[in-house]
């Protein structure tokens, strides 16, 4: 049983989980080992970006979203925590400070070391806070206008300039137009195509600053038919390989 904190659901669940999958990253950044992550919902970052950000305390993040994910248990109209991960990060929100199951986390993610791409749908809430952080937001009216390269290039310009700062890669497929990932929670039309996705993760490669990759939002359970779900899973795992070096020569 795990009764909701205010409209916040599976709050125990949720704080247990990422507390565990935190202490496991932490058992394998101590051997010096790349760290892979596969989701899940996206709440799931609150332990892998806690877990990353113990290891390697000056490491920046680029978070791949259709969404924003940086409601606050005040601002989240649902409660779905897979809508917050990154209000109980960052430093200057610490937003599950005063709900006790998530006292445990630590506010270790800084504002100017966040870069999110690929945002389509945010919420008013979200909007306020990412401009009162000054966090740095590519959408995908900026890709449209700038080109996938010239965004990355800018992303990493804004929060990794010298590439002396370990990445940590937080990619949500649905980031990806529905067109090319269907089988996701909360799909958003718009999205990025195969290859701009493919190339943020070469590019992130490319870096040799990578220490932290999640996939998350892989969800076969939902599906209209079992080529949706083949070509979301086809697709992760080729994201995955290309983060990891894969190249196409």
């Amino acid at each position: 049983d795990d009764p909701d904190i205010g409209i916040l659901k599976n709050p125990r669940l949720v704080s247990e989980t990422n507390k565990t999958l935190m202490s496991t990253i932490n058992s394998h950044t101590d051997k010096g080992e790349m760290i892979v992550t596969i989701g899940g919902d996206h709440s799931l970052a609150i332990g892998t970006l806690s877990g990353t950000l113990n290891a390697f305390p000056e490491a920046c993040v680029i978070w791949v979203d259709a969404h924003a994910d940086i409601n606050t248990p005040e601002s989240t109209e649902t409660g779905n925590l897979h809508g917050c991960p990154v209000s109980f990060l960052l430093s200057t929100l610490h937003a599950g400070k005063d709900i006790e199951p998530f006292k445990w986390i630590k506010p270790c993610l800084q504002p100017d070391r966040l870069v999110y791409i690929g945002l389509r749908d945010i919420d008013m809430g979200e909007r306020k806070i990412l401009q009162e952080n000054n966090i740095r937001c590519f959408t995908m009216h900026d890709i449209d206008r700038h080109g996938i390269g010239k965004v990355i290039e800018m992303a990493l310009e804004s929060v990794n300039k010298d590439l002396k700062r370990p990445i940590h890669l937080s990619f949500d497929v649905d980031a990806l137009d529905p067109s090319v990932a269907p089988s996701t929670g909360t799909p958003v039309r718009g999205g990025l195509t195969f290859r701009e996705g493919h190339y943020i993760c070469e590019a992130i490669y490319e870096t040799g600053c990578l220490v932290a990759l999640d996939l998350m939002e892989v969800n076969p359970t939902l599906m209209t038919t079992e080529a949706d779900v083949i070509q979301t899973l086809s697709v992760g795992q080729s994201l995955v390989r290309s983060a990891m070096g894969e190249s196409l020569i």
